[in-house]
């Protein structure tokens, strides 16, 4: 019984039933697929209709090409051309589309019972990993704005704060605000903890006249491949 779930539903022709239950159990594991990628996630509608769709049109090209060599690289020049003539996606909006093209190809070879099992094992990780937080160090990574008075010389008198609550902290621009008398700088610095930010703040304030201080999330993009 276990061992019919890893053969094929057909071996050389495919009639149209098989066509059919193929592109069926296509869509439904596309639908798994979309499902898995949004959730818990922001992702556009035409992103996860795309992952919906993928395996039935995969599914469908690779039956088309079926033992013909010249119509099969045809395709897969195609098929790289769009990868060209798309925006660069998260490192996990790439894993979900590969995971539909896999699904695809499963599916169009008969390998229904074998797509359905490495969809549902691959879903179940993926929405398990969804539920658990990776801290990285970049969670501590914050811009951190601070104004000071113009007699104020700022290349070191913040050293001994940055040493108590940062791992590191590296000045990235400074620029003059109101007429000359003041100046504002922006770090970039790594916390030690989230939880002294408040402290980090009012030893700061002291340094520079109880002037603005601004300690905000840096404006990176998602991990990408």
């Amino acid at each position: 019984m276990l061992s019919q779930l890893f053969s094929a539903i057909y071996s050389e022709t495919f009639t149209p039933e098989i066509y059919f239950i193929c592109t069926a159990v296509s869509l439904v594991l596309g639908a798994v697929i979309a499902f898995t990628a949004g959730f818990r996630a922001k992702q556009s509608k035409s992103f996860l209709l795309a992952l919906f769709l993928i395996p039935a049109i995969v599914q469908t090209v690779i039956m088309l090409v079926n033992g013909s060599v010249g119509t099969g690289v045809a395709v897969m020049g195609a098929f790289s051309l769009v990868r060209f003539r798309s925006v660069a996606g998260s490192a996990k909006e790439i894993v979900s589309i590969f995971l539909a093209m896999a699904t695809g190809l499963a599916t169009a070879m008969g390998y229904i019972g074998l797509a359905a099992i490495f969809v549902v094992i691959i879903c179940i990780v993926m929405l398990i990993t969804s539920f658990i937080h990776f801290k990285e160090r970049d969670d501590l990574v914050r811009s951190l704005k601070i104004t000071v008075p113009e007699d104020l010389n700022y290349a070191h008198e913040f050293d001994e704060i940055f040493e108590k609550y940062t791992h590191n902290a590296k000045l990235l621009t400074v620029k003059t605000s109101n007429m000359g008398s003041l100046y504002k700088l922006l770090y970039r610095v790594e916390l030690v903890s989230e939880d002294d930010i408040q402290k980090f703040i009012d030893e700061l304030r002291i340094r520079n006249g109880n002037l603005e201080i601004a300690v905000l999330m840096p404006e990176t993009e998602e991990s990408r491949l």
